[in-house]
C-alpha cells in the first residue's frame, strides 16, 4: 500500500538521529548536511567497516568531524572488524584512504568506545525518539540488537541505504555493496522487530551528478566548500575510470535526503530479506511481491522520488551548512 509523504512518513523526522557510515566520500558529503542541518540533532556518528577498514573508518569519522568543525559535536563511536571479515571495499572509487587520497590529519581518540555500545547509549537515552541511519553495511545495527534485544522496541526508525528491489546489484550481478559487506547482519536487521526504512539502489542510481556540480556548491573560501572541493574531484576520476562515468553517484546522501525532506519520496510497504548463502546470490535483497505473500510485511521501501527537487534541496542543504559553519565562527 503506498503511503502519503506528508502523514505516514512524519515518523521518521525524529529529532535526534545517528549517523552510521564507512567515510567514504559520499559519506563525507552527508556528514556536511547533517551536522549543520538544524532541522535534525546528531547525537552520534558510528564509524563501521565497508568502504574503506574499520580501523580506516573510524579514523575518516574523526578526521571529518574536526575538519569541518560543527557548533555540536556528536559522539563518535569506532568500528570493530566483522565476525568474518570485508569481503570487498570502496577504495577504488573513494581513494587509498576513502577520502580521495586528500590524507586528513587527526588529533585520534586515545579512548574509543565501540559504535555498537554507543548505538545501545543514545537509543537508550532518547526511547523512541531516535532515527538511526544506515549509510554502511548494518554490522554495528546487527550487534547492538544482538547484545541488547530490546532495543529494537526503543529505536524510534532505522533508515537504511542498500538493497535492490528489481535492479541489479552494483557489487555482484544480485547484490548491493553494503549488503554484500555483512549480509548476516543485514539478514538480522532485517528480521529484526523494528521499524525499518530502506533506500535502494533503484532509486538513488537515479541520481548522477555531473561537472557543473561544482558551480553549485559551497564558496571555495569556506570550510565546507573547500573540503568539498578536495574530495569531489577523485571522486569523478574514479568513476570515469571505473564506468565510463561522466558523473558520480550519491547514495548516501540521498539515503539523508529521505530523513530530512521525506515529503520527496514515496515508499511502499514490503516484506524484504537478505540472501546469506547463495553460490550468485550472496547478499541479494529479496523482496515477496506475489499476490499472496507468504512473508510478512517488515519495512517501508522507497519506490519514487521527485528526483529534481531532491537534488536541489540536497545542494540547497550543502550551501546552508557552509553559511552556518562560517557564521559559527563569528
Amino acid at each position: 500500500m503506498l503511503s502519503t509523504a506528508s502523514s505516514k512518513r512524519s515518523a521518521i523526522m525524529s529529532k535526534k538521529v545517528i549517523l552510521d557510515c564507512d567515510p567514504g566520500i559520499d559519506d563525507a558529503m552527508a556528514l556536511c548536511v547533517a551536522l549543520f542541518n538544524p532541522a535534525i540533532e546528531v547525537v552520534a556518528v558510528t564509524a563501521v567497516g565497508g568502504n574503506v577498514s574499520p580501523q580506516l573508518a573510524t579514523r575518516n569519522v574523526q578526521a571529518i568531524i574536526e575538519r569541518i568543525d560543527p557548533p555540536r559535536w556528536p559522539r563518535v563511536g569506532a568500528a570493530s572488524p566483522p565476525d568474518n571479515g570485508l569481503p570487498v571495499d570502496g577504495r577504488h572509487l573513494h581513494g587509498i584512504d576513502g577520502l580521495g587520497g586528500i590524507n586528513l590529519r587527526v588529533a585520534e581518540l586515545r579512548s574509543q568506545h565501540p559504535s555498537e555500545k554507543i548505538i545501545g547509549d543514545e537509543i537508550r537515552a532518547a526511547p523512541e525518539a531516535v532515527t538511526l541511519v544506515a549509510l554502511g553495511p548494518l554490522t554495528n545495527i546487527a550487534r547492538a540488537l544482538q547484545r541488547e534485544p530490546d532495543l529494537a522496541s526503543l529505536l524510534g526508525r532505522v533508515v537504511i541505504m542498500g538493497g535492490t528491489v528489481s535492479g541489479p546489484g552494483n557489487i555482484t550481478p544480485a547484490a548491493e555493496f553494503n549488503m554484500y559487506c555483512d549480509p548476516q547482519s543485514a539478514q538480522a536487521v532485517f528480521r529484526a522487530p523494528a521499524t525499518k526504512t530502506l533506500i535502494p539502489l533503484d532509486l538513488t542510481n537515479r541520481v548522477v551528478l555531473t561537472y557543473d556540480l561544482f558551480n553549485r556548491l559551497p564558496d571555495v573560501n569556506t570550510k565546507i566548500g573547500s573540503f568539498l572541493r578536495e574530495i569531489l574531484p577523485p571522486a569523478f576520476r574514479a568513476y570515469r575510470h571505473a564506468f565510463g562515468l561522466e558523473g558520480i553517484h550519491v547514495h548516501d546522501s540521498l539515503a539523508l535526503m529521505s530523513v530530512i525532506h521525506p515529503e520527496l519520496f514515496t515508499m511502499v510497504e514490503m516484506a524484504g530479506d537478505v540472501e546469506t548463502m547463495g553460490e550468485l546470490t550472496l547478499g541479494a535483497t529479496v523482496f515477496d511481491r506475489r499476490r499472496l505473500p507468504s512473508w510478512r510485511h517488515n519495512m517501508e521501501v522507497a519506490v519514487d522520488m521527485q528526483t529534481e527537487k531532491v537534488v536541489d534541496e540536497l545542494i540547497r542543504n550543502l550551501n546552508e551548512a557552509a553559511a552556518r559553519a562560517e557564521a559559527a565562527e563569528l
